[in-house]
């Protein structure tokens, strides 16, 4: 029919008819003539010679990436995309204001690193050779896997709070584990004391046998000093030497309960790309809460002694990480385990009530495979069934989904620990709950089953 209805339009007007085709033909010809131009104006426009060198932008949520410097010797430097990463550059932008007597003109300004600039043929400064790295800049460009584990565990200045500043604790925490012994290790650095010294604390909870012990032991010390060291830190005869990519900790510690002391030499290897980099909670009034993992899974080696009794860790699995924050009011559900080069860790924080609403702030869950990352998601819950007639929990159940995981972590609680809270420090009458449990993890992650059973850690809260 619509054949029909054109040829006869053809016939009874064929010049109308002609022009109308001439027009439709030239407006198609335009308009791929422009697709065709603008096509390449998109592509000239990526073209890496245009835009500073380099095949990729990478940014973070808000356009600034957090933790750079590791994201640069942790994944890009020695994770999976190593092999693939001819050179990485960080660059950084800010706007900048010429003042002279005309006032102020905004200047846009782009800072990068001179050796890595060169490296991906940036036009604008390939010829400047008076252009050359600083010493600061050689810290970015060959970046030191010590350096950047001393920058993620650092320890923080107290925020000005003044109404918080009673309940500031931070903390390095270390655990392990061998066929059939384990120990929970914790360096605290509390609030600033009237005098403005800080006091720090190592408790060691050994558990040999599924008979746990504890031993500790405190000094005040300078906070100028703890800042500028951590986390190198000294407390009586104990401490934590960071040396390259090695946790060395040597303990001697006295009883609890009863007159005998542990003593002993451990270290936990740093494992490049393991490693979960630091973040940091936000709410009213400058309450925080920070947390950061150096070692997800590492190596263990060592030793430790009480009395006659030598435990043995060497070839066993070692975690370490490192908590900050205003602790009043506030409390969490936590976990990891690691097994077959695979390692998992899950948490949540409840904040106090006046600081955040405990309702939006997510849980999160985090795969880690032999060569990095593998799954990350917020969208996780946390269930807790206690034993019958008592208020300790006997399994845990964590289920997370996201694109790029989907887990299910059963615990079956083994072995429970109760440490009190000190005063000011947690929620009201809440003591914390350390956990040693069997996990089962279930699902898939990146694409690959994942069906894992092996023992792991865990914490929680319950009241007194």
């Amino acid at each position: 029919m619509i054949l029909m209805l054109a040829v006869r339009s053809l016939r009874s007007r064929p010049v109308r008819s002609a022009v109308l085709a001439g027009g439709f033909g030239l407006g198609v010809a335009v308009m791929a003539a422009l697709l065709g131009v603008a096509a390449v104006v998109l592509e000239q426009a990526r073209a890496p010679e245009l835009i500073g060198g380099g095949d990729a932008i990478i940014g973070g949520a808000a356009g600034r990436l957090p933790n750079a410097r590791f994201a640069l010797s942790a994944v890009l430097g020695d994770g999976p995309l190593a092999p693939r990463v001819a050179v990485a550059a960080p660059t950084a932008q800010a706007t900048l204001y010429l003042i002279d007597e005309r006032g102020a003109t905004p200047v846009r300004a782009r800072g990068g690193i001179p050796s890595l600039e060169r490296a991906l043929h940036d036009p604008e400064t390939s010829g400047a050779e008076f252009w050359t790295d600083t010493p600061a800049d050689r810290g970015w460009a060959r970046p030191d896997p010590e350096d950047v584990l001393r920058a993620m565990d650092r320890f923080h200045p107290i925020p000005d709070v003044p109404a918080r500043a009673a309940s500031w604790a931070e903390w390095l925490y270390f655990n392990g584990r061998s066929d059939d012994a384990g120990f929970y290790l914790t360096f605290l650095a509390g609030p600033r004391l009237a005098s403005g010294r800080r006091v720090v604390g190592v408790r060691l909870q050994l558990d040999r046998g599924g008979r746990m012990t504890s031993y500790s032991d405190s000094m005040e010390v300078n906070e100028a000093e703890l800042l500028g060291m951590a986390p190198d830190l000294t407390v009586g005869k104990s401490r934590v030497r960071l040396v390259g990519r090695e946790y060395r900790v040597s303990i001697d510690l006295p009883a609890e309960a009863g007159s005998t002391r542990a003593s002993g030499d451990l270290v936990i290897h740093a494992t490049p790309g393991r490693s979960l980099p630091p973040l940091a909670i936000r709410g009213a009034s400058g309450w925080v809460s920070g947390y950061v993992v150096p070692v997800m899974s590492g190596a263990l080696q060592g030793s430790i002694r009480v009395a006659n009794d030598r435990v043995e860790f060497d070839g066993g699995v070692g975690y370490h990480d490192h908590n900050w924050g205003f602790w009043e009011g506030v409390s969490w559900q936590w976990g990891q385990v690691q097994g077959d080069g695979l390692s998992f860790v899950y948490g949540h924080v409840y904040p106090p009530a006046d600081a955040a609403d405990a309702s939006r702030v997510p849980a999160f869950l985090m795969a880690l495979g032999p060569e990095g990352p593998m799954g990350y998601t917020t969208d996780v819950t946390i269930a807790e069934t206690n034993r019958a007639g008592t208020d300790a929990p006997e399994r845990i159940r964590v289920r997370g989904r996201s694109d790029s995981l989907d887990l299910t972590l059963d615990l079956d609680v083994a072995q429970t620990a109760v440490t009190r809270s000190r005063p000011g420090a947690f929620g009201a009458k809440l003591n914390v709950l350390q956990l040693r449990a069997r996990y089962h993890v279930v699902g898939r992650v990146a694409g690959t089953a994942i069906d894992l059973t092996a023992a792991g850690s865990a914490e929680t809260f319950r009241g007194r």
